[in-house]
């Protein structure tokens, strides 16, 4: 089972012989076109969905909202650049609003992610205060609903 999953999560969910017989295409120019998407930076990769909960014993999520003094004549990209290289983050956003940064992070512990906050994120030079929540169930991930072992409905409930 460990074999499926990590080829899920490195590997490709069609290649593009896959694709060429689903679009009734050659080969060749799908190819081309994923080349072109990919040049562009359109098409990054592709990602498997997985259950959180699969994961749950052995990482920790947190959502860190992140207020910085943006660089002058570089704005917020820069520090924005130099958090996301961090391996911890897993996603960066700039953000309207009372934060600039949301930024979430996968570490082994509670005490791991608080020690990358405290010792690493919050130490950048134009960061001026972080605010951390850590992330204890996901009910939707990308689109995708997760089980968590209870009846669903695919309707919203709506009183009459």
């Amino acid at each position: 089972m460990k074999d499926i999953l990590q080829l899920l999560l490195e590997g490709e969910a069609l290649d593009s012989s896959q694709l060429a017989r689903i679009l009734a295409i050659p080969q060749v120019e799908v190819d081309a076109r994923l080349a072109v998407l990919k040049e562009k930076g359109i098409f990054l990769g592709w990602r498997a969905i997985l259950n959180p909960a699969y994961e749950e014993d052995k990482y920790v999520r947190a959502l860190i909202e992140v207020k910085v003094r943006p660089e002058g004549g570089l704005g917020y990209d820069s520090i924005a650049g130099r958090i996301s290289r961090f391996e911890q983050v897993e996603t960066c956003y700039l953000l309207s609003g009372a934060f600039d940064l949301l930024v979430i992070v996968k570490d082994v512990s509670l005490r791991k992610v608080a020690s990358f906050v405290h010792e690493r994120l919050a130490r950048i030079e134009g960061v001026q205060s972080t605010a951390t929540c850590f992330m204890l169930r996901t009910y939707k991930e990308q689109g995708c609903f997760i089980p968590n072992g209870t009846a669903t409905t695919d309707k919203l409930a709506v009183s009459p």
